[in-house]
């Protein structure tokens, strides 16, 4: 079996995913307008009203730390040790790659997932991919199939993962067992999931800023204390990057493919762009300014933060600790704690243990409230479905603590591509919407005036969306 995943993965990894991810994040940078470089700074007027709740929908700053939940999880830590294990040094270039080119595609889909939103039963904004293969195409097929991917994903193997790296970290820092780790992890998800979608929201939206101030906070006192190193450390992310690096002084050279490959398989897993995940979060919020292109640049903050700062503060420890912690037997986040201990002693692995269970904790909570949408949009959200979807949940959890997962990590990658796939294909044919949507935004903002999304002005367009969905908008 695992001979038969790696077979998969390589065909999916070493060349679909590749091009698909490059192709469609080039294609979006350049029918937006290059917007992840030009309108960053709209990020702060896109954050407005981010405080005060709204009664239709997450505010915008909610939205984003639910889907920083998601994204910053084990895979801002073992993720990265394990991209560096796999492709070397190099491979970080490439995460920071898929990372800068990935926020045209995170734009695209969260944009149009704002577009095609549609209100529960409660009133509370819902949408995501699933929503815009169905409205924005006609392709309800394509949405459940999409769907039935994400649950897979969000609701099995993903918290898996994420509670396998709880576990080690835990058992090496503390020599915890791991049904201990299982039971609380249990018990802490089950009593946050209970609470819903903006219970959720409003504890992510102090919760994740803190965790993730903490771990960067670490990582830029170790680079100033070895400030001197940093340069090099620069040097070899790029020479590795291209191949340069040479196999000299017991260093193990790596290939361009290698690089390339594992930077963009843990880059995709940590920041999610063009996965398809985050547009769940995005279409949730009651954007501010009224416009589907006000959310998709928030949400391009989050691919940045997530790959240029928090994994880049990860690869940062783990490479100053040199080649005897980024060439160890083991890797994952072990890797990242031995590295830590190198600069703290034994608390290191302490100080990182508690960080990756607050990572995970979070990526836990928020994947469920993913599935739980998909299960909306399948019509399927009855109350018995619900509680089977956290038993559920809370099952993957203990066996994730209790388990050997090392084949996990690659039916990850293969449902990863999967969602991937099906939903840059959706967004890709949604081309013409997005530029809509950008261009519209874009020429409001050039005139002076709060961008505001007036469905009328696209004929074709409007009779997409569902009811209800943007008319409190004042019309232009």
């Amino acid at each position: 079996m695992p001979e038969f995943l790696s077979f998969i993965n390589d065909i999916l990894w070493g060349s679909v995913m590749i091009y698909l991810l490059l192709g469609a994040g080039v294609w979006f940078t350049w029918r937006t307008g290059y917007i992840q470089f030009r309108y960053l700074r709209h990020f702060r007027k896109s954050l407005q009203r981010s405080v005060s709740p709204q009664p239709d929908g997450l505010t915008s700053f909610q939205a984003l730390c639910t889907s920083l939940a998601a994204r910053v999880g084990s895979g801002n830590l073992a993720g990265v040790a394990i991209a560096i294990t796999a492709g070397g040094p190099g491979a970080i270039f490439w995460m920071w790659m898929s990372a800068i080119i990935g926020m045209a595609s995170s734009f695209a889909e969260c944009s149009l997932a704002q577009l095609y939103k549609e209100r529960d039963a409660n009133g509370q904004f819902r949408g995501g991919p699933a929503w815009y293969m169905s409205r924005g195409l006609g392709m309800r097929w394509m949405g459940v199939m999409f769907s039935i991917f994400l649950l897979i994903a969000y609701g099995l193997i993903f918290n898996v993962v994420q509670a396998n790296s709880v576990s080690k970290a835990l058992h090496f820092a503390f020599n915890l067992p791991g049904y201990v780790t299982g039971l609380a992890l249990m018990a802490l998800t089950l009593l946050i999931i209970v609470r819903g979608l903006r219970g959720v929201a409003k504890l992510m939206q102090w919760m994740v800023p803190v965790m993730a101030l903490t771990w960067v906070a670490a990582s830029v006192l170790i680079s100033l204390w070895h400030l001197n190193e940093i340069p090099a450390i620069i040097e070899t992310i790029f020479r590795s990057a291209f191949g340069w690096q040479e196999a000299a002084s017991g260093a193990v050279g790596y290939t361009i493919s290698q690089a390339l490959t594992a930077g963009f398989q843990r880059g995709m897993f940590s920041n999610e762009a063009g996965m398809g995940s985050t547009p769940n979060a995005a279409a949730a919020a009651a954007s501010w300014p009224p416009h589907p292109a006000a959310q998709g640049i928030v949400q391009m903050i989050g691919v940045l933060i997530d790959t240029l700062v928090i994994c880049t503060a990860t690869a940062i420890v783990v490479l100053l600790a040199g080649n005897e912690s980024t060439h160890a037997t083991v890797n994952g986040i072990q890797l990242v704690q031995k590295a830590m201990m190198n600069f703290a002693g034994g608390w290191g692995a302490e100080f990182v243990a508690v960080i990756v269970m607050l990572f995970a904790f979070t990526s836990i909570v928020a994947n469920y409230i993913y599935a739980e949408n998909n299960l909306i949009y399948l019509r399927m959200n009855t109350p018995r479905n619900v509680w089977l979807l956290r038993g559920i949940t809370l099952l993957m959890i203990m066996l994730g603590t209790l388990l050997s997962v090392s084949v996990v990590w690659q039916f990850a990658d293969i449902i990863m591509a999967l969602m991937a796939i099906t939903n840059l294909t959706a967004i890709l044919l949604l081309s013409p919407v997005v530029r809509i949507i950008a261009s519209d935004y874009l020429r409001q903002r050039k005139l002076g005036v709060k961008p505001v999304f007036d469905p009328a002005r696209y004929p074709e367009i409007e009779r997409q969306l569902a009811a209800g969905s943007w008319d409190d908008v004042p019309r232009q």
